[in-house]
């Protein structure tokens, strides 16, 4: 007599035919029919097991007529399945969603690193970058001061700063280490000023500092009290023998509108660029990142990810995220497909990133010295009027909004001043290069 594990293989043409007439698709073949282990056939009902009771519902509520057509094709009688997860929870609570929930963000929070030079995974693309900065958290501020790191987003600037201040921090605890965002230190500046605060004490905190650290630095471009209040920062801590370090999206030549007395300071130092992570760091990446979370990646699932997402890290790491959640849901590990699945939504995510018009008000505000609301309200002196002809310009080039819709952003104004704007801003910056410069930096920052 055959065996039920037999009977069942003998179906697998029943399958077969179901995917080449399109009731039946590869993907849900592989990842729900194959997920079945046969037991046992008692009576007139077959009995499988799956590894959730995720799966177990899946297959009960949209194949299982299929599995009963199956085996009634290779038995010659109808026969009822029953479906069990190996692991039954009888715990309700463990059921809860919000418990499951709960576990995978605990799984997600114990594979996250700190941000040391342990953790990093260099590569040709970082190399001379953590070289540098593996030499200044050494001997901080008697070599490469400043470091002014460069690189496109994602690629590890943030975590090798970071690096280099929890370095220091081990070795020489009472040093005061202050890390901040080139916007941050703007936004700090321009509240100081605009509520008539004194200033005494922003000085104090940044001018005190053994090490300053400062990531996004080209923010601070074109906002001219941003740049004199860093120039003299700058200064004195340099002539102090403080360590500084700067990060930014670009080289300081690139840094169109940073003042040249900054651009030149940025440049004493040692400038080392981070460029795209090559296949084989990429590849070491992902493998980190699901040991981590202790997940297993087929070698080709790992080829996969590397192939297709090289932008940033943080493309590799959401990407095992996603699979991570996944075989916490279905019980099961990662099939190609689910891999193909997760790199569509992360690129396509990416992709349909909106940039909101709040944003780049903001952005054209503090390059002005002016409010958000200033721009939207009806006053009218001439450095307000011209941040919202550039603004109404900025939002114009970089979205699809009507001018109709713009002028309701900027204050229910008519579209046709809006026009009467844009059409100023682009007669003025085709012949006023220090203008054009100012608006690329601000569209840079922004998509930035």
């Amino acid at each position: 007599m055959r065996s039920f594990m037999e009977v069942f293989e003998k179906t697998e043409d029943y399958f077969m035919r179901k995917i080449e007439s399109g009731q039946l698709t590869n993907v849900a073949h592989n990842i729900w029919i194959n997920s079945l282990k046969p037991v046992k056939l008692e009576g007139t009902t077959a009995y499988f097991t799956v590894q959730s009771d995720f799966q177990a519902g899946v297959i009960m509520q949209n194949y299982v007529h299929m599995i009963k057509e199956a085996l009634a094709e290779v038995l010659g009688f109808e026969v009822d399945v029953r479906i069990d997860a190996e692991e039954t929870v009888s715990d309700e609570e463990d059921n809860d969603p919000n418990q499951r929930k709960a576990e995978l963000e605990e799984s997600f929070s114990n594979a996250e690193y700190d941000y040391t030079f342990d953790t990093f995974i260099v590569g040709r693309s970082n190399e001379f970058a953590y070289a540098a900065c593996t030499a200044v958290a050494r001997d901080p501020g008697s070599t490469y001061n400043p470091l002014f790191i460069h690189g496109p987003s994602g690629l590890g600037k943030t975590h090798l700063m970071t690096a280099i201040s929890n370095e220091i921090k081990k070795n020489r605890p009472d040093t005061n280490i202050i890390y901040v965002t080139g916007e941050s230190f703007a936004n700090e500046l321009i509240t100081a000023i605009q509520q008539k605060k004194d200033t005494s004490q922003f000085h104090q905190k940044y001018r005190n500092a053994d090490i300053l650290l400062v990531d996004d630095v080209h923010f601070i471009a074109g906002k001219e009290s941003t740049q004199e209040e860093f120039f003299h920062t700058f200064n004195q801590l340099h002539q102090e023998g403080k360590q500084i370090v700067l990060t930014s999206d670009r080289p300081p030549r690139d840094i169109k509108t940073l003042e040249d007395r900054i651009r030149t300071r940025f440049e004493w130092g040692l400038i080392a660029d981070i460029s795209i992570p090559d296949f084989e760091t990429r590849i070491a990446i992902v493998r980190r990142k699901a040991e981590l979370l202790n997940l297993t990646l087929t070698d080709e699932i790992s080829e996969l990810i590397a192939n297709k997402l090289k932008r940033d890290i943080r493309q590799l790491e959401g990407c095992v995220k996603k699979l991570k959640a996944g075989q916490h849901l279905m019980g099961t590990p990662p099939t190609m497909a689910q891999a193909q699945k997760a790199i569509r939504e992360i690129i396509s995510d990416e992709q349909t990133s909106p940039i909101t018009v709040e944003r780049i008000i903001n952005e054209v505000a503090g390059v002005y010295g002016v409010t958000a609301e200033d721009i939207c309200s009806k006053k009218r002196s001439s450095q307000i009027s011209n941040a919202r002809k550039i603004c109404s310009y900025v939002i114009k080039e970089i979205t699809d909004m009507s001018f109709k819709s713009i002028g309701m952003e900027l204050g229910a104004r008519d579209h046709s001043t809006i026009m009467y704007y844009c059409t100023d801003v682009a007669n003025i910056i085709s012949h006023d290069s220090h203008t054009k410069e100012m608006i690329d930096d601000i569209i840079s920052n922004i998509k930035s």
